[in-house]
């Protein structure tokens, strides 16, 4: 495509070049024809690059505030969002894609909360409502306006993990919370559980711990060397 004279290029840093289209990553730089309505931030935006994954903007060199506009010929560069960021007070909301993350998060101890049916304006709205960040793969849900919120990186769960637990640097918690729905999990004695467990299980363990919420019982089973190796990755990254 020939470049305009009026063209307006958006650069980003090589850790953003993944946001644009597969011809532009090369070299991290995208063309868009000027428009004298459009501000700094939706050129970026129209670009391709989420909000949420802005940490600065400068114009023609210069810092600006999203809100600044662009003029013909205008050169925007991105920096990426400052690592780590703080987590909420009410923690993590993970969209209906991430199911296996929110397990892994939950098992580390961090209030992750997810569902399999949540619609975007539904995500958008409970993120704001209860002050959780809101982490998906969905670009298009991050460009909704006011959402706090992260792209998560990696097609693997554990590759999703890592990249959340660098973004946020959370305290951890482990085996403190019920995988199934978060809920924070409580001791309980043996005798209380001992007719919902297998009776191998109850032979040899002596420790239980159940959800008040839904009611699972927990113990250290035959994934616990699994658990632990998980855990142990995250906990000393």
């Amino acid at each position: 495509m020939d470049a305009s004279a009026a063209d307006v290029v958006v650069r980003v840093p090589a850790e953003l070049s993944f946001l644009f289209r597969p011809r532009d990553r090369r070299a991290r730089e995208r063309r868009l024809a000027f428009d004298p309505d459009a501000t700094v931030a939706h050129v970026v935006r129209a670009a391709g690059v989420p909000p949420t994954e802005v940490g600065g903007l400068r114009l023609d060199g210069l810092p600006v505030a999203p809100d600044a506009r662009t003029r013909p010929r205008s050169v925007v560069e991105v920096t990426p969002a400052d690592r780590p960021q703080p987590v909420p007070s009410g923690g993590f909301l993970l969209d209906v894609g991430l199911g296996a993350l929110a397990r892994r998060l939950r098992l580390l101890g961090l209030d992750a909360a997810w569902s399999n049916s949540a619609e975007d304006a539904e995500l958008a709205a409970r993120a704001a409502a209860e002050d959780r960040v809101l982490l998906t793969q969905d670009r298009g849900l991050l460009m909704r306006r006011g959402v706090r919120g992260a792209l998560v990186r990696g097609s693997r769960p554990d590759e999703q993990l890592a990249d959340v637990l660098d973004r946020f640097s959370p305290p951890l918690a482990p085996l403190s919370r019920c995988t199934a729905c978060g809920a924070g999990l409580v001791p309980v004695p043996k005798a209380e559980v001992a007719d919902r467990v297998p009776p191998g299980t109850r032979r040899t363990i002596e420790e239980f711990a159940r959800c008040p919420a839904c009611g699972g019982i927990y113990w250290r089973g035959a994934h616990a060397r699994r658990i632990d190796a998980m855990v142990d990755a995250a906990t000393h990254r």
